[in-house]
């Protein structure tokens, strides 16, 4: 059918319905006026964010909570330059998401006009797709191209830049169907070595992490391991695959690896390793496995068939999404082997062992318990909350500590973006509001985006957030008492009060310096929370030399120096 003629803003509104989208967040700019005249009128909740970089990150977790493309609008310029560590976060996570840029008008082009960015040259690294769209007739076809591009295959991240002019230019278009996700599937043959392989196995390791997953395929998968006896580990901050309290759970592989899980990982004779891409975070550096060619036996499942064999030469690579290779994996015939059943107990004690108090607080000296700060959320918040974090050693506590419900329990940057916390926190709220969802955030990390907490006031978003206040930037300062120890450079924090902050914003807040402080403030909080669907703050304040479970920053330095000293004997 064709529709009466509209401006190119009402054509682009109208196919992002057609397409399913029900929200979009974004910094209004007049470089897309128009489309925010069409949006007044339509079904799209329009959420109004304090920075575009905010804006990004809540698209972006959007994309992870419901698999649909986040959608994300800032103007041009600026606006795009700060919404790019989102494309970027995205990219690297493998979320569908897509970031409209309002862009100069056409007669402007090249003339480097005010705030002009050529965006195929500024994003061609980090976003699957990148156009501009010229005329307001071709608009359908643009997003039905995006809509494709970023949820086929390798699922991320695609930028659509908006001349100013086309988007008030009246076009009379037809409109295009919704997109249909395209996916490939493993052949039988290949299901058949996957069983021959693993069939034949003294140590099978199933390992899960990537994006592309479902509800289903995370059942699949489940059903499978439990079926069959086997151990499953989820990659770098993909660790709610599958249910933390599972048997066959046997931890994350990624920054901080328990010890036990890394020498089962390197000991595996088989390796089935579905939808990561195997990067420096899953793999220890490129050492858990040997690249090109790694000594266990490898099976390599992912979306993207230009992944496979980029860095591992894989004895079995599949090209597949995950609900079509898990359906397939769930429906072989059980394996008819004993030799590997006793595995699974022994990688769940290596876990349990691993997540015991650590040393640094069995003696009470620390005035403020962060292993137990994570036991009281466990104790206290419903076993499916949502835990956002973003990049820092405080999230440590979280990954090593927590134990994830499922899928979509957890919401983390895998490119390591500091900032995406807060964002991800108010964004999972405002999408499924009845959910529980807290942030662990550092007090640097904080500050890059706790803006949004004014966003999460304003659309009434209960968000509990835990702010790990210890006065530095942690990881920076861990790694310069390991490398130039006792030379503290750059790493300072002179802190607000986190909780007054809160308070100003229109939210809850409280400061906690005691372990038994922390359960009655977390109950304070979610209770304000649900009650009055405002955002509550728990400010930690501790001591910085507890800036990892297994070492303290003092311990980390004498054992440099002592190095130090023997180099030069």
């Amino acid at each position: 059918m064709t529709h009466p003629t509209r401006s190119g803003g009402q054509i682009l509104v109208d196919a992002l319905q057609i397409h399913g989208v029900d929200t979009a967040f974004g910094v209004p700019g007049e470089s897309y006026l128009d489309v925010l005249d069409a949006l007044h009128d339509s079904g799209i909740r329009f959420i109004i964010n304090r920075q575009e970089g905010g804006a990004a990150f809540m698209a972006d977790a959007y994309g992870k909570m419901t698999g649909r493309p986040g959608i994300c609008f800032v103007t041009r310029g600026p606006g795009a330059t700060n919404a790019s560590i989102g494309v970027h976060t995205a990219y690297q996570d493998s979320t569908p998401m897509i970031l409209f840029i309002g862009q100069v008008g056409s007669d402007f082009i090249d003339r480097e006009a005010f705030q002009e960015i050529d965006y195929r040259r500024m994003f061609g690294q980090m976003a699957k797709w990148v156009a501009q769209i010229d005329r307001a007739d071709r608009i359908p076809e643009y997003l039905a191209r995006a809509f494709q591009v970023a949820t086929s295959g390798r699922p991320g991240p695609v930028v659509l830049a908006l001349p100013e002019d086309m988007l008030t230019t009246m076009a009379a278009v037809a409109d295009t169907r919704r997109y249909q996700p395209v996916q490939a599937s493993p052949s039988s043959a290949q299901m058949d070595t996957v069983r021959t392989m693993l069939q034949g196995a003294q140590r099978p390791l199933l390992l899960l992490g990537g994006g592309g997953w479902t509800e289903q395929a995370c059942a699949d998968v489940r059903r499978f391991a439990e079926v069959n006896h086997l151990p499953v580990a989820c990659a770098f901050r993909f660790q709610d695959l599958l249910d933390n309290d599972h048997p066959n759970y046997a931890g994350d592989v990624g920054i901080g690896i328990n010890p036990a899980l890394a020498k089962r990982v390197r000991e595996a004779d088989v390796i089935v390793a579905i939808g990561p891409r195997l990067g420096e975070m899953t793999t220890g550096g490129y050492g858990l496995l040997a690249a090109p060619v790694p000594q266990q036996r490898l099976v390599h499942v992912h979306a993207d068939a230009e992944e496979l064999g980029s860095v591992y030469q894989a004895e079995l690579m599949i090209n597949s999404g995950m609900p079509q290779f898990t359906a397939m994996l769930a429906a072989l015939a059980p394996l008819q082997s004993d030799a590997w059943q006793a595995s699974v107990a022994a990688a769940r004690a290596d876990l349990a062992a691993w997540q015991q108090q650590p040393p640094i607080f069995q003696d009470g000296a620390a005035p403020l318990d962060l292993w137990q700060v994570v036991q009281d959320i466990d104790r206290i918040a419903p076993h499916d909350v949502i835990i956002t974090n973003g990049a820092g050693n405080y999230a440590t506590w979280a990954h090593r500590f927590h134990r994830y419900g499922g899928m979509r329990t957890q919401l983390a940057p895998t490119s390591g973006a500091m900032g995406y916390s807060v964002p991800a926190g108010v964004a999972a709220k405002i999408i499924d509001p009845e959910r529980t969802v807290i942030t662990f955030a550092g007090d640097g990390e904080y500050m890059m985006n706790g803006q949004e907490l004014a966003t999460a006031v304003q659309y009434r978003a209960g968000v509990v957030v835990i702010v790990f206040n210890n006065g530095m930037f942690g990881t920076i300062r861990m790694h310069q008492e390991r490398d130039y120890p006792g030379r503290v450079s750059g790493t300072e924090l002179h802190n607000p009060d986190f909780a007054a902050l809160a308070v100003a914003y229109g939210g809850h807040g409280e400061v906690v310096t005691a372990t038994a402080e922390f359960g009655p403030a977390l109950e304070r909080a979610l209770a304000w929370a649900n009650e009055k669907q405002l955002p509550a703050l728990i400010e930690l304040r501790y001591d910085g030399e507890l800036i990892t479970p297994g070492a303290t920053l003092a311990t980390i330095r004498s054992t440099a120096q002592a190095a130090q000293a023997a180099r030069k004997i």
